[in-house]
């Protein structure tokens, strides 16, 4: 357009140069040719309008947003209109706690009330994108400025609205992907109204009140000393059984001896045993108790 406007200037100032100088009038045919050469060429470069990747165009002429949406390339328009170009690419916006690692500077994250009265932090994350056949309505409606109108606000909302239905203990533990799953139904709900797509809803941390992480962690470590106590008492148990078996078994094994063994087989072993010793070539003194109703061994070796 600005190449435009420069030829229609240099083009009117060569049409009347005859009134300005003698000088000027000189040159009327260069200025005349050069001003029609630049107006012919921004009137050209205004009616090409390039779109990147992942990116639509919306068209406005006179205050008016035009219906055609421009895809990504090259598109010919009219070179009185102003070109928005609307980003459809998945986006994040992150509301934390953490100084920095969100859209906001400082503390940004989201103070709702549980159902408990106690106040919990939330640090959120949503994934969205701008629905392309959608960008007409929203720059008519919504703006440029979408991102906070619409996404931070609503996020913000809903997350207050329904964290009141749960305990601040269970939006923590027990009940937190039920309260996401609440949470994203009804934010995808209102992004779809305003032209844009949820993609997915993160809870990247809940933090809860000292107080309550306090009764938590107390509450954690008691049912930790239980099962160490429970694993203790069982390993006693067990130790126990051991023994009753060990002892039982030396009670078996010394009854089935003192059953069996009789004087006939203890006299037996006696013999088998003396004559081993007898044909042995050790030197050998050996005094032994003949047993009952049985007079005194005495056996003398020499090598």
């Amino acid at each position: 357009m600005f190449l435009s406007i420069l030829g229609f200037i240099i083009l009117v100032l060569g049409l009347n140069a005859s009134r300005f100088s003698e000088r000027l009038e000189r040159l009327r045919g260069g200025l005349v040719f050069l001003g029609g050469v630049f107006l012919i060429l921004g009137l050209a470069l205004s009616t090409v309008v390039q779109v990147g990747v992942g990116q639509v165009g919306v068209q406005t002429l006179f205050g008016q947003v035009q219906k055609r949406v421009l895809q990504p390339g090259l598109s010919v328009v009219n070179p009185l209109v102003d070109v928005t170009r609307f980003d459809t690419r998945t986006q994040n916006y992150t509301m934390s706690a953490q100084h920095g690692e969100g859209q906001q500077s400082g503390d940004d994250a989201i103070r709702v009330l549980s159902a408990d009265g106690l106040e919990v932090v939330i640090d959120l994350t949503v994934l969205y994108h701008v629905v392309p056949a959608q960008a007409p309505h929203i720059l008519a409606t919504i703006g440029e400025d979408y991102q906070d109108k619409i996404v931070r606000s609503i996020s913000r909302t809903r997350i207050r609205d329904n964290a009141v239905y749960y305990d601040a203990v269970a939006l923590y533990s027990t009940r937190r992907e039920e309260f996401q799953a609440r949470i994203l139904a009804a934010i995808e709900k209102d992004f779809r109204t305003n032209g844009l797509q949820l993609d997915q809803l993160l809870i990247r941390n809940i933090q809860l009140p000292e107080s309550v992480k306090r009764s938590i962690e107390s509450k954690i470590s008691a049912e930790q000393d239980a099962q160490k106590m429970q694993f203790v008492l069982q390993k006693e148990k067990q130790e126990a059984e051991r023994k009753r078996v060990e002892a039982q078994g030396i009670a078996d094994y010394q009854r089935i001896v003192n059953t069996e063994l009789s004087d006939k087989l203890l006299q037996y072993e006696t013999i088998k045993a003396n004559q081993a010793i007898a044909t042995s070539p050790n030197a050998k003194v050996i005094i032994m108790g003949g047993g009952r109703g049985a007079a005194p061994q005495l056996l003398i070796g020499d090598k």
